[in-house]
């Protein structure tokens, strides 16, 4: 893959002021995207993504944006468009709902609603070839047929809602020539919801590199992510389960 395979796309990373989505953003901007670099809250830390992409010689916009508003997901898409020319690649990375302070639903809201959301909006601008990619967890993507922890149960289960309204919409981004892709993690040392899941249940992110034998970082998983971005002879609606899903995978069986 050459280096500035994007070089001429616009792409928005949501949620990516940190953590996964600021690394895959920084990963996307090295390959010649211009990347939309989403925050809800903190722009000091967004703008701080923006600067690193550019030093890199990437192109780079900070926007504001909560996606449980229309006017977040309006202010993302015309940013893409109006800064980079296109919108040719969507990565959904932002997720929630162990916040105490944003309301019962909140997780279903931002999990699945604004995900809907998001992307009902940007097909309506993307090419045909466009991709989208959504970021979940395992812990969501089997929470059908494998329990979770219960401080995550809520979290889990409002993802793989998510999950499951992108499917439904595949007959749609069919037709629009739209790919969308799942990309699937264990838990990530040094995520706010590891941090978060072990004050819960003390013990557990432990407990789950045992089961696991790995679990990986903040920056192995972006470049599991930025992989699938472009690769070739992807299938639409492909998962891509990254480290840790074996004993998931027996338990589900």
């Amino acid at each position: 893959m050459g280096t500035r395979d994007l070089a001429g796309k616009g792409a928005i990373i949501t949620g990516s002021s940190r953590g996964i989505g600021a690394a895959t953003a920084q990963l996307i901007g090295q390959r010649g995207a211009g990347v939309v670099v989403n925050y809800r809250a903190k722009a000091p830390r967004a703008n701080k993504v923006v600067k690193g992409i550019q030093e890199a010689g990437g192109q780079a916009v900070a926007v504001q944006a909560d996606l449980t508003e229309q006017e977040g997901t309006d202010a993302l898409i015309n940013a893409a468009v109006e800064h980079f020319g296109s919108l040719d690649l969507l990565i959904l990375n932002a997720s929630g709902g162990m916040e105490t302070d944003r309301g019962e639903n909140y997780a279903l809201s931002l999990n699945r609603d604004a995900q809907v959301n998001m992307v009902k909006a940007a097909m309506q601008v993307m090419p045909r070839g466009g991709q989208i990619i959504f970021v979940t967890s395992h812990q969501a993507h089997f929470i059908h047929d494998v329990s979770t922890m219960d401080a995550y149960e809520p979290v889990a289960r409002s993802k793989r809602a998510g999950e499951d309204a992108l499917r439904e919409m595949v007959p749609e981004l069919d037709e629009r020539g739209i790919i969308l892709t799942v990309v699937s993690g264990d838990m990530i040392e040094g995520t706010i919801t590891a941090t978060l899941l072990n004050r819960a249940e003390p013990g557990a992110i432990e407990a789950r590199r045992e089961a696991a034998g790995k679990l990986y970082s903040v920056e192995e998983f972006a470049a599991e992510i930025a992989a699938m971005v472009g690769k070739p002879g992807l299938e639409q609606a492909h998962t891509e389960l990254v480290g840790g899903a074996e004993d998931f995978l027996a338990r589900s069986r």
